[in-house]
């Protein structure tokens, strides 16, 4: 009989990870979203804070909240971005997953305005289910060109209400416009 091995969860910043647990954060995101990954969205999941799971010597599930700012409203929110949810696929199933929202959601909802993210299909009913909500109005990113439509993001960005809508209202068919940076914007 199999003895489940203990799961730790680390909760760290880009700059205290070690190259060892940069490397097997970017192996497990390459080895999960297989041929898709890239550089530029490795880069994306740089630079906050990391919910890195442990089962035993191997990283099961990794997530990272990086911050971002979203235009909406007249107003540039202060956002906690999701990028980088993996599980390991021998590992899922066993609320790894939750557990890496759960504590990216608790980081966000103490230091942002709003969370989103960007989902792929099979992800959605997952966001949806913990409360995300798929973003109906027009996308779009501030580019060095200005203003960009980005009508292929459309339904696929999900925003997670951190406040009371007095304290950051939020037009939900009203435009949202992400920030510029490398690769894909959203």
């Amino acid at each position: 009989m199999n003895q489940a091995l203990p799961v730790r969860t680390v909760l760290a910043h880009t700059a205290d990870l070690d190259d060892a647990t940069l490397a097997a954060a970017r192996a497990l995101l390459d080895e999960v979203f297989a041929p898709d990954m890239t550089d530029a969205d490795w880069e994306h999941c740089l630079g906050g804070m990391h919910a890195l799971l442990w089962e035993g010597p191997e990283l099961v599930a990794h997530g990272a909240l990086v911050q971002r700012r979203l235009l909406h409203g007249g107003r540039a929110l202060r956002t906690g971005y999701v990028e980088g949810v993996a599980v390991r696929a021998a590992s899922r199933g066993r609320g790894h997953g939750a557990a890496v929202m759960t504590a990216l959601e608790r980081m966000a909802r103490r230091a942002y305005d709003i969370a989103a993210l960007g989902s792929s299909e099979e992800a959605v009913d997952f966001y949806t289910g913990r409360g995300w909500l798929r973003w109906p109005g027009p996308t779009a990113a501030l580019t060095p060109d200005g203003i960009v439509r980005t009508a292929e993001e459309d339904g696929w960005i999900l925003t997670l209400p951190l406040h009371p809508a007095e304290e950051v209202p939020l037009d939900l068919t009203g435009r949202l416009v992400c920030d510029w940076r490398d690769g894909e914007c959203w």
